[in-house]
């Protein structure tokens, strides 16, 4: 700005009014003010988008008393089968894996040198019979002629010690060919019982040497055992609750989701294992299917009672944090609630809650993460929903309070 024109502003400035000036300074301080105001103020918070979640309702329910531990399926009996005789084996009578009855012939070890033996005891018994009978007969006609004083007393004892000797003698013959007979009789080995065998340990052919050699098993499995083993601070349960009733015990094979077998609890070890600090107990299976098998890992569930009323949520509803259980319960005005939460148990996706929800609240189920308290939610359908599902409602669809159930579901 040159000097001329600097003149003329100025000389316009001191030619404007005083009430010209006080407006013009008023009006650049409140551009100043609008400035200052516009630079510093905040924009809003939009207020929170609604998390989609999962949900489903509390609700009161008769809950088992169960305790779940591994077992091993055992057969009902199970017999390794011996033989008793050495000799040849010479005829298999099964084959592997076969169902086999009572009394069924399974193995023949040959039997010609103790069918030989069984006649020479015959023999042997026969001759001595006859000797017996002869002695007996010489000692009662020493006794007449003793009586008649014919004979000295000396004679007459020693034909009747004679006839004691050889009846002896028969007795240990007959001994001897009771004894022949039944070796005779091992030579054919049969079924000792209804059962299934297992796999061949010898083979046709095979010279048995040994009077231990085992030949093969058989195994009952019509019933079978479930053998499992509870914790020491678990049996004056079992004991209280199987005093007057029979436990229902089922066992689930991994990777099972059909219906489980169903049997009875029908034993309990006499003592406590001091090393382990458990306690051996048996159930017993009809198993009139063979759906279970001997030798098998099973997840056995003990059924000690069945507790009335009770609340219960999906599995899933009840997370833990920093300050132990809670769930988030959904409002009325569709907005969730942080709860700590006291459960009992879980029993097939459903836990039972001591304190904290209420029947009839609806709780969320999935997508906890994303949650605080306070948050507005938008509840979505759970595709795996249903009775006793993860994640489902244990009665009905998810809905949140005042919202319309989907279709199809009950109210």
């Amino acid at each position: 700005m040159d000097a001329r024109n600097g003149k003329g502003v100025f000389g316009r400035l001191r030619g404007m009014s005083r009430r010209r000036k006080v407006i013009a300074a008023g009006i650049a301080l409140v551009c100043v003010i609008l400035v200052v105001y516009a630079a510093t103020r905040k924009k809003p918070v939009p207020p929170p988008e609604r998390v989609a979640v999962t949900a489903a309702k509390a609700v009161t329910k008769d809950m088992p008393v169960e305790l779940r531990e591994i077992g091993t399926i055992e057969g009902y009996r199970s017999v390794p089968i011996y033989a008793q005789i050495t000799g040849q084996l010479v005829k298999i009578r099964f084959k592997e894996g076969e169902d086999v009855r009572k009394g069924q012939p399974l193995f023949t070890i040959d039997p010609n040198q103790y069918q030989a033996k069984v006649q020479q005891a015959e023999a042997q018994l026969a001759r001595d019979t006859a000797q017996m009978k002869f002695a007996r007969d010489e000692a009662k006609r020493y006794k007449y002629l003793y009586e008649k004083g014919a004979v000295a007393l000396s004679d007459y004892e020693n034909k009747q010690s004679t006839a004691d000797a050889q009846e002896s003698l028969v007795i240990a013959d007959r001994a001897f060919l009771q004894d022949a007979r039944l070796n005779l009789a091992h030579c054919f080995i049969s079924a000792p019982f209804d059962g299934r065998m297992g796999a061949y340990a010898v083979f046709e052919g095979r010279m048995i040497k040994d009077v231990d050699t085992q030949l093969a098993t058989i195994n009952q499995i019509t019933p079978v055992y479930a053998s499992f083993s509870i914790a020491e601070k678990d049996l004056p349960a079992v004991r209280k609750y199987s005093s007057g009733q029979k436990l229902k015990v089922r066992a689930l094979p991994a990777g099972y989701t059909g219906e489980p077998p169903v049997g009875e609890l029908t034993f309990i070890d006499n003592t406590v294992n001091t090393q382990t600090g458990m306690i051996l107990l048996k159930a017993t299976f009809p198993n009139a299917d063979r759906f279970l098998w001997p030798g098998q890992f099973v997840n056995v569930v003990l059924t000690l009672a069945v507790e009335k009323d009770v609340i219960v949520v999906p599995e899933r509803a009840v997370q833990i944090g920093q300050t132990g259980k809670y769930a988030f319960v959904v409002k009325a005005d569709n907005t969730v609630e942080y709860r700590v939460v006291t459960t009992d148990r879980t029993v097939q996706g459903l836990t039972v809650v001591r304190k904290g929800i209420n029947a009839g609240e609806t709780v969320v189920t999935d997508g906890h993460f994303k949650l605080r308290d306070g948050f507005p939610v938008s509840i979505q359908a759970s595709p795996g929903s249903g009775q006793g599902g993860r994640g489902g409602d244990p009665e009905t669809a998810p809905t949140a309070p005042g919202q319309a159930a989907p279709a199809g579901t009950k109210k």
